[in-house]
C-alpha cells in the first residue's frame, strides 16, 4: 500500500478574481503553463501574485523521464509568434520577473536555444527593466547552443539536477548527471549570470548521495540551488519511496550550508520557480 500524501503536502483550490485573470490572458495568448502541464501544487498560490512560469516549445517533450507528467510525443513545429505573445502575456500581467521554461526539443538542431534568445529579445522590447530566468534541458551539451543562451543574458540560468547520481538513469534514462553539471559549470566560467539548479528527494537516495549531489553543484559554481519533495503524477509515474518530514527538511538546509550552498529554498513544496523573484534579489 502506498503511504499517504502528508498533510504539509497538499493545497487548497483557490480560484479568485486574480486567477481567472491569469488563466484568461494565458488562454488568450495560447500560452502553455509548466504549472499546469506538470500539476504544479503552488500554482494557485503563483497564480494569486499574478505569476505563472511559461512553458514554450509545446506542450509534448522528446523525453520520457519518469517522474514528470509532461507526455513524451511527437512535437509540433515551433510557434514563430510565441516570444511576442509571451513578453505580451507578460506586460498584461504586469510581471518585473519573468520565469520561462521548456519542453526538451532534441528534435530541433539547437535543441531550442534560439527560441529561448528570441523570447528573451521580446520581452525586453516590450519591458527593458523585466529579469528574466530561464529553465532549460540540457541541450545534449551543446556548446553553440549554450553561447546563444549566454549571448541573451537572462539574469538567471536554471538547469535541474533533479536526482542523485545513482538514481539518474533510472528517473531520466536520456540524460547524463555529468552532462547536466557541464551545463552549469561552463555557463558560470563563461558569462556573468546567476545559476541555478534544483532536485526532487524521495526517489530513494540517502542523506549521504544528496549530500554528494549539493558539493558537485558548489564545484560547478551554482549559485541557487532549491529542494523538494517529490510526489507522484500518476500510477505510471516513478512511486514516492518517501516522505520528508518537515525536520528532515530542516537537516536538508543545514546540509545545503555545509556545502557552501548560500542561496537555497528547500522545503515540502518547493519546485525550482517558487519565490523565483524573492531568490534572486
Amino acid at each position: 500500500m502506498r503511504e499517504r500524501l502528508p498533510e504539509y503536502l497538499k493545497r487548497p483550490i483557490i480560484d479568485t478574481d486574480k486567477t481567472r485573470t491569469v488563466r484568461k490572458i494565458l488562454k488568450t495568448k495560447c500560452l502553455n503553463t509548466v504549472c499546469e502541464n506538470a500539476r504544479c501544487p503552488n500554482k494557485n498560490e503563483c497564480y494569486t501574485k499574478n505569476t505563472a512560469t511559461f512553458l514554450i516549445m509545446g506542450n509534448v517533450c522528446t523525453r520520457n523521464c519518469r517522474y514528470c507528467n509532461i507526455g513524451c510525443a511527437k512535437p509540433e513545429p515551433l510557434d514563430k509568434n510565441e516570444p511576442e505573445h509571451v513578453a505580451e502575456a507578460i506586460q498584461a500581467l504586469g510581471l518585473k520577473y519573468a520565469v520561462i521554461t521548456s519542453v526538451t526539443r532534441d528534435d530541433l538542431s539547437d535543441g531550442g536555444a534560439g527560441h529561448f534568445a528570441e523570447c528573451i529579445t521580446e520581452i525586453r522590447k516590450l519591458m527593458p527593466d523585466v529579469k528574466v530566468e530561464i529553465l532549460t534541458p540540457d541541450f545534449k551539451g551543446d556548446r553553440n547552443s549554450l553561447d546563444t543562451i549566454i549571448k541573451a543574458n537572462p539574469e538567471v540560468f536554471n538547469h535541474n539536477i533533479e536526482t542523485v547520481q545513482r538514481l539518474f538513469k533510472t528517473a531520466r534514462p536520456q540524460a547524463i548527471y555529468t552532462r547536466s553539471l557541464e551545463v552549469l559549470k561552463y555557463v558560470k566560467e563563461n558569462s556573468n549570470i546567476t545559476t541555478k539548479s534544483g532536485l526532487m528527494v524521495g526517489l530513494g537516495e540517502s542523506f549521504e548521495e544528496i549530500e554528494q549531489t549539493l558539493n558537485d553543484l558548489c564545484k560547478v559554481g551554482c549559485d541557487i540551488v532549491t529542494i523538494g519533495q517529490y510526489i507522484q503524477p500518476s500510477k505510471e509515474h516513478l512511486p514516492v519511496e518517501k516522505y520528508y518530514t518537515l525536520e528532515e527538511f530542516e537537516e536538508l538546509k543545514k546540509l545545503a550550508e555545509k556545502c557552501g550552498i548560500n542561496h537555497y529554498q528547500i522545503g515540502p513544496l518547493v519546485r525550482s520557480s517558487y519565490n523565483a523573484a524573492e531568490l534572486h534579489s
